[in-house]
């Protein structure tokens, strides 16, 4: 009876961490959580003799793994990786990216947006807002910027 008690606990615990990955996701959470619940399946269905034996305590550990390992990818899956933020111009180089303000040359009047950030850009020729640019160079908060079928 103990044991059925320790099982739904186990259980229960795993629930709210996979709802603290699912609130907050990238944590990790979702390994631990699932072999919470797991071994608190196994614990609550399996026979209490066989648990108190080396056999059981393997059988435990070996389903804790295996989903530890069958849930890896699904995870990857779940939670792909992606390229951080660039935070410095030079970073942009071979970018393409769209004119949100007009380029006149030799000012810093014009505004490219590459990814989800916005760099002030710069060219030695007018280009209007709208066009796809690539980016050729950066310094400092500054892109150099040509346009995408001049770039090829």
């Amino acid at each position: 009876m103990v044991l059925e008690w320790l099982g739904v606990a186990l259980v229960l615990a795993g629930l709210f961490v996979l709802f603290l990955e699912f609130a907050h996701p990238g944590a990790l959470l979702f390994i631990p959580g699932s072999i919470l619940i797991v071994a608190g399946v196994l614990i609550t269905v399996v026979n209490e003799e066989f648990l108190a034996t080396l056999p059981g305590v393997t059988l435990i550990v070996v389903a804790a793994l295996a989903a530890a390992f069958a849930e890896i990818p699904f995870y990857r899956y779940i939670a792909p990786t992606h390229r951080p933020m660039t935070t410095t111009s030079g970073g942009l180089e071979g970018e393409t990216g769209v004119l949100i303000a007009p380029v006149v040359p030799n000012t810093m009047s014009g505004k490219v947006r590459v990814r989800s950030e916005v760099w002030s850009a710069r060219s030695d020729r007018d280009i209007p807002a709208g066009t796809r640019v690539r980016v050729i160079s950066g310094e400092g908060v500054t892109v150099t910027v040509v346009p995408v079928e001049e770039a090829s």
